[in-house]
């Protein structure tokens, strides 16, 4: 993990803190418990931004929609256009009228935000990306990301692409809780397409203890942006940080807004979910940087009405789908290859791993069944070892991800992981 300075530790925070004096704000940021989905720290996150390629947290949203509905699968193979080949960088270099699978789209775009990638699955699940960006914006109001508005895939510059740090923890907060079986997908550290490896662009996720996602972003307008989740000792935060002068500078912010999320006792900050908060006025977004083409007239975009929102579980469509050999490089444990598991947490001891699946036998088993406790060793990037606490034995991802739905109704925190090869370590939990 990059170390911080204890000067900058003291100034990050006091820059936060002034910034709602500044006409408009040099920071934007939101911390959320995720389990709870309360209200941590909040720094002027419903003011207006420009998102940049956070906006690809809410085309795959749209994406994971359409895999858990049936209208896509992950080895389905989609048509490039010509649209989507001439995107500008960031992008795999896709060629027109070639083909790309799902599978390696998705990860195309977590990995490398590759902007080909993005319009490819718009133009799939849209028919358009016009159309696709109108679906997103319908989609981001039924969610309660009432300050938001796309007009594409992608987040290249568009000045009435706007949105807020709180409308982008929203989203964060809906992959993890929708789509359990498709969030552990922003870990890929790498992948693989055509003969060649793509390696993360996500600093974030290879250097901070316990990091699992999500997506970084930028443009002149927008500064450095960054949507963050990590998992620390079974508990996992949300963070989202608008408008980072420099990439080391949110990356920095990010590991400050983090720790202190940490150190402090779940119940710390306020008592308002992140789907009830209110939102108000958004205003214009802030030109953050002093390059690229800044606009003659800011855009203001006037905020869809709030929405009534209360817990309730949804039902997952369970159907066939056929899942490719997995292209993502994380340390594994074997199993057969038809089982899925539910993790329950990241530990730094084996013994509070198997603590943890100790306390779901007596308490969750019936939720858990038909699967069976294991505890498995995983080595970090960093070379720091976790310890997951899984139940292992579901048959599809998706009766994994029913699993874990259901757990979260229960404020039981979890992530689905998909099956994988090379061993590690592997204890019963009893």
């Amino acid at each position: 993990m990059t170390t911080v300075k204890p000067l900058h530790r003291f100034l990050v925070p006091l820059c936060l803190l002034l910034a709602p004096d500044l006409s408009y704000a040099r920071y934007a940021a939101i911390v959320v418990d995720a389990n709870t989905g309360n209200v941590m720290q909040q720094v002027n996150s419903n003011q207006a931004w420009y998102p940049a390629s956070l906006t690809k947290v809410m085309t795959l949203y749209m994406a994971f929609d359409a895999l858990k509905t049936g209208r896509l699968h992950l080895s389905d193979m989609m048509t490039i256009s010509s649209h989507a080949a001439q995107q500008k960088p960031s992008k795999l270099g896709l060629r027109a009228w070639d083909r790309i699978s799902v599978e390696d789209a998705i990860l195309a775009v977590i990995t490398r935000s590759a902007n080909d990638a993005a319009v490819v699955l718009a133009e799939e699940i849209g028919g358009s990306e016009d159309r696709f960006a109108a679906k997103m914006t319908h989609q981001a109001h039924e969610l309660n990301m009432s300050n938001s508005n796309f007009m594409n895939a992608t987040g290249l510059p568009n000045d009435r692409q706007v949105t807020t740090a709180h409308d982008m923890a929203v989203i964060a907060w809906h992959v993890q809780h929708d789509f359990p079986e498709y969030y552990r997908l922003f870990s890929t550290h790498s992948f693989y397409y055509n003969g060649r490896e793509y390696r993360s662009t996500n600093k974030f996720v290879a250097s901070y203890p316990g990091a699992e996602g999500m997506k970084t972003g930028y443009t002149c307008g927008s500064g450095h942006n960054l949507i963050a989740t990590a998992q620390q000792n079974g508990r996992r935060l949300i963070g989202v940080v608008l408008g980072g002068m420099t990439s080391g500078e949110r990356y920095d912010l990010m590991y400050d807004l983090m720790d202190t999320g940490f150190a402090q006792s779940s119940g710390y900050g306020s008592q308002t979910h992140i789907k009830t908060m209110p939102t108000g006025y958004a205003g214009a977004p802030p030109y953050q940087l002093g390059c690229g083409n800044k606009p003659e007239a800011t855009y203001v975009y006037k905020s869809a009405p709030a929405k009534e929102w209360s817990p309730k579980a949804t039902s997952v469509l369970a159907h066939q789908t056929v899942v490719r050999k997995s292209h993502i490089l994380t340390t594994s444990v074997s199993r057969n290859p038809q089982e899925w598991s539910v993790d329950l947490g990241a530990f730094v001891t084996q013994t509070a791993a198997e603590s943890t699946n100790r306390k779901a036998s007596l308490q969750l088993a019936q939720t858990l069944s038909p699967a069976r406790p294991v505890v498995v060793k995983h080595q970090m990037f960093n070379q720091e070892s976790r310890w997951h606490a899984l139940w292992t034995g579901f048959d599809s991802i998706y009766a994994a991800g029913d699993a874990c739905k259901a757990l979260w109704q229960k404020n039981v925190q979890c992530t689905v992981s998909r099956p994988e090869s090379s061993i590690t370590q592997r204890t019963a939990s009893r």
